[in-house]
């Protein structure tokens, strides 16, 4: 699989759009547009996630999981996981490590460069069967037993 961004490149730091809105912050806290191709035969679903291993939790964070997503999905636009563009049918946005759903941008604590690993899962099911109170870890364990491939993109900020 391949993953592609209007708005995020591998690498690079994130802009302010996706950062998070509080917690000492000013971002737009708006998800950014991802987009994905040479998906594998027999995938029924996919699963969008970021997740930033670096935060001092001894877990990462979660920072936006999406289940549940159309076979014939292949992007997401900028602010689907914000209320601001639709998600496709079917979809459904799941708790976050903010502990609620939907997007949450990036907010390390001051002076400390953390990545944001943004994943498009390709499962060989067509829904998880979690609902929008299910972690991360959650939706993590159930992605990690139906998982056919996956790209990401992992951008950083500080």
């Amino acid at each position: 699989m391949k993953i592609s961004s209007h708005d995020i490149q591998d690498g690079a730091t994130l802009p302010n759009r996706q950062v998070f809105n509080g917690m000492g912050y000013s971002g737009d806290n708006i998800s950014p547009h991802l987009a994905w191709d040479e998906v594998p035969a027999g995938t029924k679903s996919f699963v969008v996630t970021c997740y930033d291993p670096d935060a001092p939790t001894g877990s990462g964070w979660w920072h936006w999981v999406v289940v549940n997503l159309p076979a014939d999905t292949r992007e997401l636009p900028e602010g689907a996981g914000s209320g601001i563009a639709p998600l496709p049918a079917g979809a459904l946005q799941t708790r976050t490590d903010f502990g609620q759903a939907g997007y949450g941008g990036s907010a390390p604590p001051k002076g400390e460069r953390h990545r944001y690993i943004f994943t498009v899962h390709a499962l060989d099911v067509a829904k998880l069967d979690v609902d929008e109170d299910a972690s991360g870890a959650m939706v993590g364990f159930n992605v990690h037993f139906h998982s056919l491939d996956s790209a990401s993109i992992t951008a950083l900020f500080n």
